[in-house]
C-alpha cells in the first residue's frame, strides 16, 4: 500500500513508498485512511528537526491530523464497519507513568510516550492502518467533510479545559479573550472562545485572504495591529504562533488575574531583552498565570468532536483551503498566500 514517509535525520527525504499491510499486532480495528491534514510539525519532521521511526523501521510514515473509516472491527469494540473515526495521536508510555496510567498521556511524566507520525509510531498518511478501539474516536457522519480538523481542535479543547480549571482557583468571570495568530489552531481557539460566549479578538499580521473574513464570520474581531497598540486587556489569552516577540506580548499585556496559555512551539536561538524583575513584579501583583499546553487525551478528542458538531459546518469547511491527492504531496507542502489548512486525500475518489 502507498505511504508518505521520511527517513528521520535526513533532510528533505519525504517520498511515496510502498509498505506492507498493517500487522494485526498493531490493533484489532482495520481503518481505511481518508485524509490527513498538514501542519508545521510535519514540515519540521521533513526538515529533520525531529522525528523518530518505530523500532525496527528505517522510515517514519508522517501524518498525525487524520480522518478514516472503519473497514472491520471485532464485536463488542463499540465500532462497526463504515464508522467515521479519528486516530488518537499520542499513545501512553509502556511503563506506564502515573499520568499515562490515569489516561492522561498528554501529561506523560517520563517522555516514553509514542506519537503517530512524530515519535516512534507510524502516522496516518498510508492507505490503511490498524489500532485498538480505545485509540479511535468515532465521529458523527455529519462531520465527514471536516472531520480532519478534529486533531487540531483537540489542542485548543485541552487549552480551554485547563484555562477553566485554573480559573476555578478563585473568582473567575472572563469576558474578553485574545487569540494570537489566525492559523488553523488560532481560528479553532477563537471558535471555542465564541462558543463560550466571550468577546474574542484575534491578532495576525495578514491583511487579506480568508483569515480576516473567517474571524469576522465567527462574530469575533480581527486585528492587524499589535496587542500593545490595540489597548485590549484580556482576561484570557491563547498564544498560537510561537513567535518570541508575540509570546512576550501575550505574557505581559493583559488585564488583572489573567490566564495566558501558550500553544505555539518556538524556534530556539532568538534573544529578547526582558526586564525579568518587572515581569515578575507584574505577575505577582497581578495574580497572573502563564502555562504551556501540548497534545491531548481522549477526553479532549471527545470535547473537540462536540465543539465541531456545534459549529457552523460551512465555516469549518472554509478552513480547508486546499485538498490535494496523495501523489501531489510536493505541491501540498508549497506554501500559498491564502492557505489556512491544506489536506491530503489518501483515498482516491
Amino acid at each position: 500500500m502507498r505511504t508518505l514517509a521520511v527517513t528521520p535525520g535526513e533532510k528533505d527525504s519525504l517520498q511515496l513508498l510502498e509498505m506492507d499491510e498493517p500487522a494485526e499486532s498493531e490493533g484489532s480495528v482495520l481503518v481505511e485512511a481518508l485524509e490527513v491534514g498538514l501542519c508545521g510539525t510535519d514540515i519540521e519532521i521533513i526538515t529533520a528537526q525531529y522525528g523518530e521511526a518505530p523500532e525496527g523501521s528505517t522510515h517514519l510514515v508522517i501524518g498525525h491530523e487524520n480522518l478514516g473509516r472503519v473497514i472491520s472491527a471485532p464485536e463488542g469494540s463499540g465500532l462497526a464497519e463504515g464508522d467515521l473515526v479519528v486516530g488518537i495521536v499520542r499513545r501512553p508510555d509502556p511503563v506506564p507513568c502515573a499520568a499515562c496510567a490515569a489516561g492522561e498521556w498528554d501529561m506523560c511524566r517520563n517522555g516514553q510516550y509514542t506519537e503517530h507520525g512524530i515519535k516512534g509510531r507510524h502516522g496516518f498518511a498510508r492507505e490503511r492502518y490498524r489500532a485498538d478501539a480505545d485509540a479511535l474516536v468515532r465521529l458523527d457522519p455529519a462531520l465527514t467533510d471536516v472531520g480532519v480538523l478534529l486533531e487540531p481542535t483537540t489542542i485548543v479543547a485541552k487549552a480551554w479545559e485547563h484555562i477553566e480549571g485554573i480559573g476555578r482557583r478563585a473568582f473567575f468571570d472572563p469576558k474578553v479573550a485574545v487569540v494570537m495568530g489566525a492559523g488553523p489552531v488560532g481560528l479553532l481557539a477563537a471558535l471555542l472562545g465564541v462558543q463560550r460566549g466571550l468577546e474574542v479578538h484575534v491578532f495576525d499580521r495578514v491583511e487579506d485572504g480568508p483569515k480576516p473574513d473567517l474571524v469576522r464570520s465567527l462574530g469575533a474581531t480581527y486585528h492587524t495591529d499589535t496587542l500593545t497598540e490595540s489597548g485590549i486587556l484580556a482576561d484570557v489569552l491563547l498564544e498560537c504562533t510561537g513567535v518570541p516577540s508575540v509570546v512576550m506580548e501575550a505574557i505581559t499585556k493583559h488585564g488583572p488575574d489573567a490566564i495566558t496559555c501558550l500553544t505555539g512551539v518556538s524556534s530556539t536561538g532568538e534573544e529578547l531583552q526582558v526586564d525579568v524583575g518587572g515581569l515578575n513584579r507584574e505577575a505577582v501583583l497581578g495574580n497572573d498565570v502563564v502555562f504551556g499546553s501540548v497534545n491531548a487525551n481522549r477526553g479532549h478528542y471527545e470535547a473537540a468532536a462536540e465543539a465541531l458538531k456545534k459549529a457552523d459546518s460551512e465555516w469549518l469547511g472554509r478552513l480547508i483551503t486546499r485538498r490535494l491527492p496523495l501523489e501531489q504531496y510536493q505541491q501540498a507542502f508549497e506554501r500559498q498566500h491564502d492557505d489556512v489548512k491544506v489536506v491530503l486525500q489518501i483515498k482516491a475518489d
